[in-house]
């Protein structure tokens, strides 16, 4: 039996393991009014790089989205935009990540997105994050996919929402199955364990 002294071998990071090879990030296309908000996107990127996990998202160069992309790219992540031709100017569209892909409408970004993704982070945004996120909500529902989708509360944004659908779910409008399928923390690295566990479910 051979043994080496501990000092002799060189400690390597062992790589993160996980199921989830792509997620779609819905934010907004603006930066908020507090600066945890623009934070909280570059955690996740770089957190989504870091797991080799490839960022999906609205394909902009603006508030959230800008924030979330950079942050991945600079550490070395994989970023597919995705962008309605009528927006490419609007939202600035980034043509310095892995793959843009401009579509026709909202729509088929939306199908896009739940096409290439694996589970869904929903960043604080506004009326087209909330329209995203419950449309993939309402296709758990329909069981279209069981994709999870994670809300990252920063700083009690999404308080609100979450009360909404644990009200809607007691009484009775949103399935059980589905509100488990709906997960939040206060953290990138805890959101996504939660989905992790839930995908595949």
């Amino acid at each position: 039996m051979l043994s080496y002294p501990v000092d002799g071998i060189r400690k390597q990071k062992m790589p993160y393991i996980t199921t989830m090879k792509s997620i779609g990030v819905f934010c907004g296309s603006s930066s908020g009014s507090h600066p945890a908000f623009i934070e909280a996107a570059v955690q996740t990127g770089r957190l989504l790089a870091e797991r080799n996990i490839t960022l999906v998202y609205g394909g902009g160069s603006h508030g959230m989205m800008g924030a979330v992309a950079s942050a991945a790219l600079e550490h070395g992540g994989k970023v597919v935009g995705i962008i309605p031709g009528l927006l490419v100017e609007k939202e600035a569209a980034r043509r310095d990540i892995s793959e843009l892909i401009v579509v026709g409408s909202m729509q088929e970004r939306k199908a896009k997105l739940m096409e290439r993704s694996d589970g869904f982070i929903v960043l604080p945004g506004g009326v087209g994050t909330m329209d995203e996120l419950f449309e993939m909500m309402a296709f758990v529902n329909l069981g279209v996919h069981r994709k999870p989708s994670g809300i990252l509360n920063t700083n009690g944004f999404y308080d609100g929402i979450i009360a909404y659908t644990d009200h809607a779910a007691a009484s009775g409008f949103i399935r059980p199955a589905t509100r488990r399928h709906l997960v939040h923390a206060s953290e990138p690295s805890a959101l996504l364990t939660q989905m992790e566990a839930l995908h595949g479910q």
